[in-house]
C-alpha cells in the first residue's frame, strides 16, 4: 500500500502541544501550482519550504529534495495540516501543505502519473525478486496475511521482513513498510504503524494487531494494516 505523504490525508483530532491538529484535503481547481522558494529548512526525511504563490506565502513539506532559495517548483495536489509539529525543527506550523509529487519543471500530470506507476512497478518487482525472508518462528508471512486477512482481523500477528520504506512522525507514529518476498492481493508490502525507530534496509520482526479495511479519513483505506507494532 502506497502511503505517500499519503498518510497525511486523515481527518482526525490529535494533541500537539495542547493545540488542535486538523488534517484536511486540498483539491486544486487549476492544473498545477507554480511557487517560488523564499526559505528552506532541511530535516533528515523532509524539506520544509516557505514559498510564494500569486502573492501569497505558505509552507510546503516534501520528501527531502536539493533546492535553493529562488528556485521555482511545481505541484498539482497538496494536503493541508493545521498545527503540525516538526520534532526535528522543534516547531509547530500553524498551517503547512504536504505535497506528494513536486517538480522543478512544469508538470504534465497524466504523463507524470504513468511514469511514476511504471517506475514503482519495476522497483517493486525488483525488491520482490531480491528479498527472500522466512517467517519468524510462530509468525506469518505477508502473503499469508493478505490471503487470510479475515481470519487474522483484530488478532496479534508476528512478521519478519525487510524495511523498504519509512514515514516518520505522521499522526504521532511511524509508518513502516515491510517486504518478505511473498505477495497477496496484488500487494507485496505490508504497512505497520509503530513508535519504534527503524531504517530502510533493516530486517526486523514486528508484532502488532492486524486490521482490515482500516479507514483514516478523506477516503484513505488500508485493506490490511498492522497497528501498534513493537519490535521482537
Amino acid at each position: 500500500m502506497r502511503i505517500t505523504f499519503l498518510i497525511i490525508c486523515f481527518v482526525l483530532t490529535l494533541s500537539c502541544e495542547n493545540k488542535k491538529k486538523d488534517y484536511s484535503p486540498v483539491k486544486n481547481e487549476i492544473a498545477q501550482n507554480e511557487v517560488l522558494i523564499k526559505e528552506i529548512q532541511q530535516t533528515s526525511g523532509y524539506t520544509y519550504l516557505l514559498v510564494t504563490d500569486s502573492g501569497q506565502e505558505y509552507w510546503l513539506a516534501v520528501s527531502k529534495i536539493d533546492v535553493n532559495v529562488g528556485d521555482k517548483l511545481y505541484f498539482t495536489q497538496a494536503m493541508e495540516m493545521s498545527n503540525f509539529e516538526s520534532k526535528e525543527l522543534d516547531r509547530v506550523f500553524e498551517s503547512i501543505f504536504f505535497v506528494d509529487q513536486i517538480s522543478k519543471e512544469p508538470i504534465d500530470a497524466e504523463a507524470k502519473k504513468e511514469e511514476a506507476i511504471s517506475k514503482r512497478k519495476i522497483e517493486i518487482q525488483r525488491m520482490v525478486d531480491s528479498i527472500k525472508i522466512s517467517p519468524a518462528e510462530g509468525g506469518q508471512s505477508i502473503g499469508e496475511l493478505y490471503a487470510n486477512s479475515q481470519d487474522y482481523n483484530k488478532k496479534k500477528v508476528l512478521v519478519r521482513g525487510q524495511v523498504v520504506k519509512v514515514n516518520k512522525d505522521i499522526m504521532d507514529r511511524n509508518w513502516v513498510h515491510l517486504m518478505d518476498g511473498t505477495t497477496g492481493e496484488k500487494r507485496s508490502d505490508l504497512t505497520f504503524t509503530t513508535q519504534e525507530m527503524v531504517q530502510v534496509g533493516d530486517t526486523v520482526v514486528f508484532e502488532g494487531v492486524l486490521a482490515i479495511d482500516r479507514e483514516f479519513g478523506a477516503g484513505y483505506v488500508y485493506p490490511v494494516i498492522v497497528e501498534d507494532a513493537v519490535l521482537r
